[in-house]
Formats: structure tokens, sequence, C-alpha cells
């Protein structure tokens, strides 16, 4: 019995989903295990039960993300965990971006199953892998960068609180979906409030628009 690997899928396209593990399967047989998320709030909670996964394969386009920011908040929380980031938008920004925020490699959703394998099994290896021409897109500026530190040292509460206060949800509204008192909410907002360096509801949400995939 070898080393066997742990990989977490976190996509919300069955049929996408479906094809990676066909692709994993094929390409590493049983020397893989795989689970899967449908969205950034199962996400978080895979990782809170446990942190000792070999890869992440994050979907940029998640419920729950707000652009980059669930790779910026992983990066912050699980800084152990490798992440490969996929996207059906295939830039060379995009892959440039990803970097930037901590992921080990990119994938873009038309990447044939020989290119799915070789980039899961170099991050695997302890490597990295990066479409060819990511070097030359701008990368963050200092600003873009302090945003993704902020947005990375909340925790998995804050994180989740504050998109739901960039949804237009008031505190009692966000206790009640969140099953906690309106005090400990507050408490989040004033928390979130001060890791953010912002004052307003509004400046937090302006802070995650900051995170997406235009800039």
């Amino acid at each position: 019995m070898g080393l066997t690997y742990d990989i977490l899928i976190a996509d919300d396209h069955p049929l996408f989903r479906s094809a990676l593990r066909q692709a994993l399967r094929d390409g590493l047989g049983d020397t893989i295990t795989l689970s899967e998320v449908g969205s950034i709030d199962e996400l978080q909670q895979c990782l809170a039960d446990r942190a000792d996964w070999d890869l992440v394969l994050l979907d940029l386009n998640m419920p729950g993300a707000y652009g980059f920011s669930g790779l910026a908040q992983m990066r912050g929380q699980y800084p152990q965990i490798p992440v490969i980031l996929i996207s059906a938008q295939e830039e060379p920004t995009i892959a440039r971006r990803a970097r930037d925020f901590g992921a080990s490699g990119f994938i873009p959703k038309s990447a044939s199953l020989e290119d799915i394998q070789t980039a899961v099994q170099a991050v695997l290896d302890g490597g990295i892998c990066w479409p060819a021409g990511i070097d030359n897109p701008p990368g963050m500026s200092t600003e873009q960068q302090q945003i993704s530190e902020r947005v990375a040292s909340l925790t998995p509460q804050q994180f989740r609180v504050l998109t739901m206060v960039c949804d237009g949800l008031l505190n009692k509204q966000i206790a009640y979906e969140l099953d906690v008192s309106e005090a400990t909410v507050k408490a989040h907002v004033t928390a979130i409030f001060r890791k953010l360096n912002v004052r307003t509801r509004t400046q937090a949400a302006l802070v995650l628009q900051q995170m997406e995939l235009t800039n």
C-alpha cells in the first residue's frame, strides 16, 4: 500500500465535477481519494472539520465567492493546503491574479484530461503548474495586495457574515440565517470592519468588489 492523496474538489457544476473525477481516477488511480463540495460554505465547513487535505481544486465562480475572495480567504486560513484554481475564464490575467492570491496552479475548464492530470500531479509532487504567458499581464497593485491580506485575515464565520452584509442582509436576518444572536453578529461586523479598515457596510461591500474579476 503506497501513499494516498486526499483531494477536495470544490465546484458547483456536477457535470464538471464528474469529468474532473474521471480525469483524476484515470490518471492517478488508487493513489487518490476524492471528496466534493458545491459551495464556499460547504468548503469552509469541510476545512473546519479537517485541514490535512493534500490538494483543493477550487472553482473561481462558486456560490458564496466574490471573485478571488474564496481563494484569498482559504490561503489566509489554511496556508498549508495547496490550491489549484479552476476557471472557465482563461485570460492570462485570471491565472496571474490566481498566482498573486497564493494558488499553486491554474486549470482552464477547457483543459484536456491529460493536462488536468499533469497539473494535479505536479502540485501533489510539491511543484506548481501555470499556463504559458502569465508573466506578462500586470500583477496586483499594492492596494489590491493589501485588500487580499485583509480579506484573508477574516475567520470563516466573519467571511460568511461579510458576504451576507454585501448581499444587503440586516444583522437580524444574518443572525437568523446563521442561528446565532444579533449581538454575536454585531460583534462579527465590528471585527470585520476593523480587519478591513472600513467604517460602513457600503465600504465593506466595496472591499469584496475589489476581489472581483474585473480588475
